[in-house]
């Protein structure tokens, strides 16, 4: 299997990400998860051509800023309760996605509070433009 960081269409990116992003969200099909949040974890990683996100002058507005993907979050958290980890993922991917730098994105979420007996439940989505 290829891994993300060796796909040809990756070769000439930087990699952006953010690690383990704890949010207490409304999120679960359950009536007892309607009820209040869960802590849920959130990775994220951008994939940037070097071209559109090297710096020459070592100004921020050069690169793609990391509260992009924070305040892109945030947003999403704001349009209210989600049923499946899998809606949050597809739709925080889609709207990273469509930033004019950002070539590829995988974005995960994990529930770390579900089952007593492991780390986590979550699921992880991973997606390129088409147009290169």
């Amino acid at each position: 299997m290829l891994s993300i960081l060796h796909h040809p269409q990756l070769a000439d990116c930087r990699r952006l990400f953010l690690r383990n992003y704890e949010i207490s969200i409304n999120i679960g099909v359950h009536e007892f998860e309607k009820k209040g949040e869960q802590r849920v974890l959130i990775n994220v990683d951008l994939y940037i051509p070097l071209a559109l996100s090297t710096p020459k002058e070592d100004h921020l507005n050069e690169v793609v800023d990391y509260d992009f993907m924070r305040c892109t979050i945030a947003d999403r958290i704001a349009q209210g309760h989600v049923h499946l980890q899998e809606t949050l993922c597809d739709d925080v991917a889609r709207i990273m996605l469509a930033h004019p730098r950002v070539r590829a994105v995988r974005v995960s979420t994990m529930k770390p509070d579900v089952y007593p007996d492991c780390e986590g439940v979550g699921v992880e989505v991973f997606q390129i433009k088409n147009e290169i």
